[in-house]
């Protein structure tokens, strides 16, 4: 009813103030191409990255994120909506690429799409065949 009557977005009540301040900041940046350097967040689709202790919210519930599916997700979310390599995220994850098999980084993704399922974000991570992976 609150979009119908002109409004932009709304946030359920009860709310966290981390996903209330992403989504300020992304009404921010749409409208006057605002960057907030110092953001602590990053916001896409309802689901807030806490990028200080690591976890995600969405639906008012936390969900702790081991180091790897932190910077899988993290370099997902900061480019949102772009394909993003598999050599870019395997960068991202590990500085020296040469002892890292490719079945590696496809058990991360593997265990971080399982996790995020899990928490109600089905479908969130999706493959690009021979291209690399994007959120939705």
């Amino acid at each position: 009813m609150a979009i119908n009557m002109g409004g932009d977005d709304f946030i359920q009540k009860p709310f966290s103030l981390d996903v209330l301040m992403a989504k300020i900041n992304g009404l921010l940046r749409r409208t006057y191409n605002y960057t907030n350097a110092f953001s602590n967040i990053i916001e896409h689709n309802g689901v807030v990255l806490n990028i200080k202790d690591s976890s995600i919210i969405f639906n008012n519930r936390k969900l702790e994120l081991t180091k790897n599916e932190f910077r899988i997700l993290y370099t997902l979310m900061k480019d949102k909506g772009e394909i993003i390599s598999r050599d870019k995220i395997m960068r991202a994850l590990w500085e020296d690429e040469s002892f890292i098999d490719d079945n590696t980084l496809t058990v991360n993704i593997n265990r971080l799409r399982k996790k995020l399922e899990d928490f109600g974000l089905v479908d969130y991570i999706q493959t690009k065949k021979g291209q690399g992976y994007v959120i939705l």
